[in-house]
């Protein structure tokens, strides 16, 4: 994976472990799915992955590989994880923080509306499932076990009008 700096130039590269272990600024990628009545899909992480195992997820994600752009990793992460392709749209770059990890990442997040049927991915995802805004709000505010970049977005999202 590529290490970048605050301006998110590379400036270096390292394995997965390595990055962590040192707490290198580095690129993520999340993909949004919406169905055509305007709900998000989330998935439920498998039980098998090493970090944040059974919380909910953006439909898709993960990190950029080494002179990967942002689109391509979100691509390829969309078809590994539920299986689809089409036409993603960019929503924006944020600069986040992890809290629990302690490391600075730069997160792109895409979306594309899709009401087709997916091919899971049951080693990364347990189930996807669409949610409409308000049981978000109330997922939210019970404590449900979400990934802290999803709620990162998630507290962008629900603000909007």
């Amino acid at each position: 994976m590529d290490i970048v700096d605050e301006n998110d130039g590379v400036i270096g590269s390292a394995t997965r472990k390595e990055i962590y272990e040192k707490g290198h600024r580095h690129r993520i990628v999340h993909v949004l799915v919406f169905n055509k009545s305007g709900e998000m899909l989330l998935q439920l992480r498998s039980k098998k992955v090493d970090f944040l195992p059974r919380y909910w997820s953006t439909a898709a994600g993960g990190h950029v590989s080494s002179g990967e752009s942002y689109l391509d990793a979100a691509k390829r992460e969309l078809k590994e994880e539920l299986g689809i392709t089409g036409d993603l749209q960019g929503i924006g770059k944020y600069e986040f923080y992890g809290t629990i990890n302690k490391i600075y990442k730069f997160i792109y997040f895409y979306k594309i509306v899709f009401d087709g049927r997916f091919n899971l991915d049951y080693n990364d995802v347990e189930k996807v499932e669409f949610f409409s805004k308000d049981k978000l709000r109330k997922m939210i505010k019970n404590g449900s076990k979400i990934h802290p970049e999803l709620l990162f977005y998630l507290k962008k999202y629900l603000e909007e009008k």
